[in-house]
């Protein structure tokens, strides 16, 4: 009595659980690059991300997928600084720390963001260039808070450091994607991260992170740690190449001179 007892709560579990399946969905993507180098004659370089979806079994009917990829470079402290007129001259007035805000920040969607992803999901992974920029509020209020970080997106966005394309992604039957993400000439040196989401009504489904490295070579590596390990070297150096280069073309003018 008891065994058919146990066999009929785990026929009931078991009809429960075909009745209402889970697909199991996960990001497969590569790059064409995984390391850029910087030299001295660097103009920006682009990183190509493809991928597809893998699926166990089919998606659910009448739900669209789509996909998000971000590409955020080093973090670092910024003070944004407001001036005002006090008295006739223009002066700084007020200011806002961020305690982590990316020197690099790009974002590329199949579609709008505000239909891709809720405000909790983005609360929670922090994917829109607002959420991905955390300030020090301390002592502020909300709306103080919004002009300024509306003000360090819209200088990164004039040059060219935050970018933010919809539809910058394509899907191909709800399955193939590619997408290119530029890096300006000034791009900052370090530790880029890569995060993919796949969503569906608003909330992740899989990610997956990655990094590309971005580095200083050759010629350009040697005189970047110079001038920040050894700046009066560094100082001392480019004062004599200055002067020999003068020196130089001062004399060359002179003996082409009729």
């Amino acid at each position: 009595m008891r065994g058919a007892f146990l066999y009929l709560i785990f026929a009931v579990s078991l009809g429960l659980g075909l009745s209402q399946p889970t697909v199991a969905e996960e990001i497969v993507a590569q790059f064409n690059q995984t390391r850029v180098s910087i030299t001295t004659n660097f103009e920006g370089s682009q990183i190509v991300v493809y991928g597809a979806i893998k699926r166990e079994s089919p998606a659910p009917k009448n739900k669209k997928n789509h996909v998000i990829i971000t590409l955020e470079g080093p973090s670092s402290t910024v003070v944004v600084r407001r001036k005002d007129r006090v008295m006739g001259i223009w002066a700084n007035n007020a200011e806002l720390g961020f305690e982590q805000a990316p020197s690099f920040y790009a974002i590329m969607s199949t579609a709008p963001l505000a239909k891709v992803i809720d405000e909790a999901t983005d609360r929670l992974y922090h994917i829109t260039i607002p959420r991905a920029i955390r300030a020090s509020t301390r002592n502020r209020d909300a709306e103080q808070t919004t002009e300024f970080t509306d003000a360090l997106i819209r200088v990164r966005t004039s040059e060219g450091n935050y970018v933010q394309s919809e539809y910058g992604l394509r899907l191909l039957q709800d399955t193939l994607f590619q997408g290119k993400i530029d890096l300006p000439a000034n791009i900052t040196e370090g530790a880029y991260r890569v995060r993919i989401f796949i969503t569906r009504d608003g909330q992740v489904i899989d990610s997956q992170f990655r990094e590309i490295d971005v580095r200083r070579v050759g010629l350009e590596r040697w005189f970047f740690n110079l001038a920040h390990e050894q700046p009066l070297i560094y100082g001392i150096l480019a004062l004599f190449l200055a002067i020999f280069f003068g020196w130089g073309a001062s004399t060359l003018f002179r003996y082409i001179r009729p």
